[in-house]
């Protein structure tokens, strides 16, 4: 039985090219890739510069409505104010516990009917 010859008898030109020079088919598979990356990049880019001018507009409206009555705020004296304070507007008040709740460490005898 006669063997096979590895070349085809009519082989495209092309093929023969692309398997002397495997450049010839990955270059511009690479220049491909590297291209869309970069017109992709231009989208993304304007996505979120868009993004970014919504939030601008955003925060310079809050920073107008918030700069009309701010003071400056010190930590001690809101300290003290509240100290001074604490102690004299209330009173511990002891309310009513629902029925069916038992004391504070005490088990209930039962469970609570609803």
């Amino acid at each position: 039985m006669p063997t096979f010859s590895s070349n085809p008898l009519n082989a495209p030109s092309y093929s023969r090219i692309f398997s002397k020079h495997p450049a010839l088919f990955g270059v511009p598979f690479v220049l491909l890739i590297v291209g869309a990356s970069y017109g992709l990049q231009q989208f993304t880019q304007t996505r979120y510069e868009l993004h970014d001018q919504k939030v601008t507009a955003m925060s310079k409206e809050q920073e107008l409505g918030l700069a009309k009555n701010r003071r400056k705020i010190d930590i001690r004296e809101e300290y003290f104010k509240l100290s001074a304070t604490s102690g004299e507007d209330w009173e511990p008040k002891r309310i009513q516990r629902p029925k069916g709740l038992p004391e504070w460490g005490v088990p209930p005898p039962e469970p609570p009917t609803s």
